[in-house]
C-alpha cells in the first residue's frame, strides 16, 4: 500500500504532465533549470513566502508557480492542512520525480545532444 506522500506526490505530478507544459522544455538543462526555479518559487508561495521577482526570468518563473500554486490549493483541498516543513518535504519530492521523469529516466536522446 502506498503511503500518503506518495500519493500527494503523484497527484501533484500528474497535474504537472496534464496542465504545465514548461517541463517539456527541449534540453535537459533547461529542464533542469526550470524544475528548481519553479518548484522553489512554487513551495515559498505555498509557504507564504514571497518569491525573489528581480528579472525577467526570475518573473517568467513566478508566474508558472502562481498559476502552479493556485491550482494546487483548489484541485488538493488536502494543501490547506499541511504545515511549511510537510509543504517543504513534498515538494522536495516532487522535484525529484519530476526530475526523473523530464530529465534523468527519460529516453529523448534529443535532451542531451550537443547539437541540438
Amino acid at each position: 500500500m502506498e503511503d500518503k506522500l506518495t500519493v500527494q506526490v503523484e497527484q501533484i505530478i500528474d497535474y504537472i504532465m496534464r496542465k504545465c507544459l514548461w517541463q517539456f522544455h527541449s534540453r535537459a538543462w533547461d529542464r533542469e533549470r526550470q524544475n528548481t526555479e519553479i518548484l522553489a518559487k512554487t513551495t515559498q508561495i505555498l509557504c507564504g513566502e514571497t518569491p525573489d521577482t528581480q528579472n525577467s526570468a526570475d518573473r517568467c518563473y513566478w508566474v508558472d508557480a502562481e498559476m502552479m500554486s493556485r491550482g494546487f490549493k483548489r484541485e488538493f483541498l488536502w494543501m490547506a492542512e499541511l504545515d511549511k516543513d510537510q509543504i517543504k518535504t513534498l515538494m522536495e519530492k516532487v522535484k525529484l520525480r519530476l526530475d526523473f521523469l523530464t530529465i534523468h529516466g527519460s529516453l529523448n536522446r534529443e535532451l542531451t545532444d550537443p547539437k541540438y
